[in-house]
């Protein structure tokens, strides 16, 4: 695509006629596919007075950012999509990262959010007014922001996580993370050192292999690895789509199946046996050589790291001028790596392919609630939010895709829509009762926690192995233990005695503007 039709394709950065970006009813700080789905449902219930920030100069979270070579996606884009703007390509089961990022500016043109976006605006702030039962956001530039409810959607795996090893400023050569990719370096013919062997490691592998004179693969912890069906459909899967209502019955069969087959591998309930020994064949199958299988032989539960869904990597690992190093790193020299053996491994090129902190829950932004109260000082053990939306103490403030709402077993955007379905149920529920902001109750929030610790000891997660699932204290604060169907119940029956009204202090504040009945219209 040209620079030419890729500007043509991005969402206008307009300001909204008839809309005050300084005072609003809802403010979303994200866009991605927690925002942009939010936006788009309050659009469908008549609330037009929103904005969208996002930081950067273009909508897509992580799919605007991730531009390493064969990015991609490892569920199908039948369920990674929106319900009410579903996938329907009969070639493509896996859509690369471009595909996804022009999927997510469509529904933006598609569902008149364009208007509503404020990109390249950060909001390093946000500010609960007990006088006026509202919140104050302030922008990177200093902008005020009045809103009555705002929502947090800037996702878990935003945030590079890079090593801090010693002689970094003495390396010579370029260094950078797969999800800040340096398209500026030529790669052909020069000696590259991948950090990481996750999902993103293994995609950039086989591309590397093709082009670099060498690679060296530094691995910490081996992964599970199960293939990977063909990127495209086959002809009989795409006479199945042709059929009417065959996108539809394909998109259920897909989410069935996940909570049927791949989330119990989480617990380690009836499909685990089967999918550990799925992925010790394929292991066996692409890696013949003994020494180097067995240092890719993990020693955990499977699902205790996300699993790789992969066909690639293996084979790429096998190439003559790959060499996987398991040695701990210790550092930077002039022209490479140093390990804990001691070897000097030689680069011109260092990649992280090291994931994200996933669990710094909204990091940077400075979060108060009532009180003053600092969101990041309650999360200084570990975040959790009432099904990963709600947090007791902030008022009128929601989350999408928080603490233990990311589904390992199947679909996000799905897990998503769930939350945004919520949180609509939970304003309307505020404004039948005439209030001006309601909060999660502590007990509520409580009962919940118990829930969730006993559920996520009855999975592989609490082990020793270190992963993005972990905060530092070992508090497991990003998967969700139990299946989408489970979530989707828990979110629809959410009680309305899980909350409480919080009454403005300023007697002019008590009542919802009559606009803000249009919540339960």
């Amino acid at each position: 695509m040209s620079a030419a039709a890729e500007r043509r394709d991005r969402p206008a950065r307009a300001t909204v006629a008839g809309v005050d970006s300084s005072d609003l009813q809802v403010a979303v700080v994200g866009a991605g596919f927690g925002g942009i789905g939010m936006g788009a449902a309050l659009r469908r219930v008549g609330i037009t007075r929103f904005a969208i920030y996002e930081k950067a100069d273009d909508v897509g979270g992580v799919w605007r950012d991730n531009t390493y070579p064969d990015c991609h996606c490892d569920v199908p884009s039948h369920v990674y999509s929106f319900s009410f703007a579903p996938y329907r390509d009969r070639r493509i089961r896996y859509p690369g990262q471009r595909e996804i990022l022009d999927y997510l500016r469509r529904v933006v043109n598609d569902h008149a959010l364009a208007p509503h976006l404020r990109l390249a605006t950060a909001v390093s702030a946000a500010a609960y007014l007990e006088d006026q039962g509202r919140w104050e956001l302030i922008t990177a530039t200093g902008q005020r922001v009045l809103a009555d409810v705002v929502v947090f959607a800037v996702g878990q795996l935003h945030r590079p996580n890079t090593l801090d090893l010693p002689g970094r400023s003495d390396f010579a050569g370029a260094v950078f993370h797969t999800a800040d990719w340096d398209h500026n370096q030529d790669l052909i013919g020069r000696e590259v050192a991948v950090i990481g062997t996750g999902s993103s490691a293994a995609q950039i592998l086989p591309t590397l292999a093709a082009t670099a004179r060498r690679v060296r693969v530094f691995q910490r912890t081996p992964h599970w690895v199960l293939p990977k069906p063909s990127t495209d459909f086959g002809p009989v899967t795409q006479t199945v789509l042709r059929v009417p209502g065959g996108h539809r019955l394909y998109r259920r069969v897909l989410t069935v199946a996940a909570d049927a087959v791949l989330a119990p591998i989480m617990r380690r309930g009836w499909s685990a046996r089967p999918a550990e020994w799925i992925a010790r064949h394929h292991l066996r199958h692409q890696i013949p050589d003994p020494a180097l299988r067995a240092v890719l032989t993990p020693d955990y539960p499977i699902g205790g790291k996300r699993i790789i869904f992969d066909s690639d990597y293996y084979p790429a690992l096998n190439r003559t001028n790959v060499e996987l190093v398991t040695a701990a790193l210790t550092g930077f020299s002039r022209d490479g790596l140093v390990t804990a053996d001691g070897t000097h491994h030689r680069a011109d090129v260092v990649i992280y392919a090291t994931g994200f902190r996933a669990p710094e829950f909204l990091v940077p932004v400075t979060v108060r609630g009532r009180g003053g109260i600092l969101l990041h000082e309650q999360w200084r053990h570990g975040a959790t939010a009432l099904l990963g939306m709600a947090v007791p103490n902030f008022p009128n403030a929601f989350l999408i895709a928080g603490p233990n709402s990311f589904n390992p077993a199947g679909s996000n955007p799905a897990m998503k829509e769930h939350q945004i379905e919520a949180i609509i149920k939970i304003l309307r529920w505020r404004d039948e009762i005439v209030a001006p902001a309601i909060e999660v109750k502590p007990s509520a929030m409580e009962s919940y926690r118990v829930w969730l610790e006993r559920a996520i000891a009855t999975t592989v997660w609490p082990g020793a192995v270190a992963s993005w699932y972990k905060h530092p204290s070992g508090a497991v604060t990003n998967p969700w233990p139990a299946s989408r169907r489970r979530f989707a119940r828990m979110t629809r029956q959410l009680p309305a005695r899980a909350f409480e009204p919080v009454r403005a202090t300023s007697a002019t504040s008590a009542t919802p503007s009559p606009e803000a009945q249009r919540w339960s219209a």
